[in-house]
């Protein structure tokens, strides 16, 4: 066993998670990769084995929140020192997941989130322009966010994460909210875990 496990929450994605999948074994080839099969109704399950990876299937579609932590609570129970996460639609890069695990392979944190919203060498400021209900919506979060975290925090809504097995047994539990990413947050602050925003860029989702 890898002491990396990357997972991967998917639900009817079988258009979009070979190419997912490929990049992981491509950028990561050392890295263990679950699928967690979220009811799917296509091939997502069928894909996701023909690919090499290892996958969890729900009997029923339970959305992202138990996706997210059957995720964790899988790297959790199997002992993993590491674990990744990258969404099925093709947006996060597994180069940049790749820089995130690194960082936290290096103990220089214990979870390194990618963000679009931060800058640092390489990554120009100001590189996504929201439209202007989002601008308004992020605007409110990252307020709600300093105010909950005593710091700044730009990206709460991001699925880029890259933790350590500190990590793994606040975001393992099941998620009561209709943000898992901005609960998981509020979490790792309350048990005091080292917690960096990392500038990346992001694609499109396909």
């Amino acid at each position: 066993m890898a002491d990396t496990l990357v997972f991967i929450p998917a639900w009817n994605e079988e258009d979009n998670l070979a190419a997912v999948l490929d990049e992981l074994h491509g950028e990561l080839p050392e890295a263990d990769v679950l699928v967690v099969d979220d009811g799917s109704t296509d091939r997502t399950a069928e894909i996701a084995r023909e690919h090499g990876a290892e996958v969890l299937s729900f009997g029923e579609n339970r959305g992202l929140r138990a996706g997210i932590a059957a995720g964790y609570a899988y790297a959790l129970e199997q002992g993993y020192a590491y674990c990744g996460r990258v969404d099925a639609d093709g947006q996060h890069p597994v180069d940049e997941l790749k820089r995130l695990l690194e960082r936290v392979q290096r103990d220089e944190t214990d979870v390194a989130v990618g963000s679009r919203f931060v800058t640092g060498p390489g990554y120009e400021p100001y590189r996504y322009k929201p439209d202007r209900t989002r601008r308004l919506g992020t605007g409110l979060l990252r307020r709600g966010m300093r105010i909950a975290l005593g710091r700044p925090f730009h990206d709460a809504t991001s699925g880029l994460y890259a933790v350590n097995a500190k990590a793994l047994p606040a975001l393992s539990r099941p998620y009561e909210s209709g943000a898992p990413e901005v609960e998981a947050l509020l979490r790792l602050d309350d048990e005091g875990l080292r917690v960096e925003e990392v500038a990346v860029d992001m694609r499109a989702r396909a």
